[in-house]
């Protein structure tokens, strides 16, 4: 019994070397996932509500073709109502509410002028430049050409030029959140594989570390118990070759040799005093 708990101490103090660190990472990233609200983090209070839907003429049947569509509504924008046409194929365009033509995409002026009319915050526009459907930012991880408009506090805006509107809104803290959600699930490339190899396999050393310390938990009270109900020499000498033996594992052999040799020398001071030799004219005589 001795030895197995010996042999289960072992592997469950490899076993927690192993999974420290990403018990680490999950909790330092888990802390700055909940330090802010989540609408804060997604910058939601800095677009504001879409405005009220006034049309002041009669409206056009939009010219949707031979698409089939899935949904059409009508919103109103900063220069009047739209058609948001939306069809089968994920496709999305804009419409004229009084003539029915479609719109051809955002200009980059357009998109600007988009968000200003519904931003609530105090930041200007720094920069605006177009992503590609084809490698799309990190930040966005949408397959879809669209505006990027920066602000300057670190907030980026995402304009899709056929549908008009705001698809994504970056806060700064927003990305400092996506990257410790990468490290949380261990998926800094993508940060959206949830079961990846590495996340699985340190689950499951978490998982065996915590079991053996559960098996471990019961053999080392029940060790103790015993160690209780020696006699107390026995006990004494049951501790002192524990402390020896943890000594020998804490420091290594180097230092144990070295305390064996300390303890031959205050052997020889000791007997030294009992026992001397008095050398005086004639034989030596021994006196104790």
């Amino acid at each position: 019994m001795n030895k197995a708990r010996l042999l289960l101490r072992k592997y469950h103090i490899w076993l927690g070397w192993l999974v420290g660190l990403p018990f680490l990472l999950w909790s330092i990233s888990g802390l700055v996932m909940v330090m802010k609200p989540i609408e804060e983090v997604r910058g939601e209070g800095l677009i504001g509500e879409a405005p009220l839907l006034s049309a002041a003429g009669p409206l056009a049947v939009p010219q949707i073709g031979p698409r089939p569509v899935a949904s059409l509504m009508l919103e109103q924008r900063g220069d009047g109502p739209k058609w948001l046409i939306r069809y089968a194929d994920g496709a999305s365009r804009l419409a004229d509410a009084a003539t029915g033509r479609l719109l051809p995409p955002l200009t980059a002026a357009q998109a600007v002028a988009t968000l200003k009319s519904r931003y609530t915050g105090k930041a200007e526009v720094t920069a605006v430049d177009r992503t590609s459907a084809d490698n799309p930012p990190l930040d966005l991880r949408r397959k879809v050409e669209a505006w990027r408009i920066s602000m300057s506090d670190g907030t980026r805006f995402t304009s899709a030029p056929r549908r008009g509107e705001i698809v994504a809104r970056r806060t700064a803290f927003w990305r400092f959140y996506d990257f410790m959600w990468g490290l949380h699930i261990m998926d800094l490339k993508t940060r959206e594989d949830t079961h990846n190899p590495l996340v699985i396999g340190f689950g499951i050393l978490a998982l065996v570390t915590t079991l053996l310390a559960i098996v471990l938990l019961p053999m080392t009270i029940r060790r103790r118990r015993q160690d209780d109900r020696r006699p107390g020499p026995v006990r004494r000498q049951a501790g002192a070759a524990a402390r020896i033996s943890r000594l020998g594992r804490r420091r290594g052999l180097r230092h144990v040799r070295r305390a064996g040799r300390r303890r031959q020398a205050a052997d020889a001071r000791h007997l030294h005093l009992r026992f001397a030799v008095v050398t005086r004219v004639g034989a030596p005589r021994a006196i104790f």
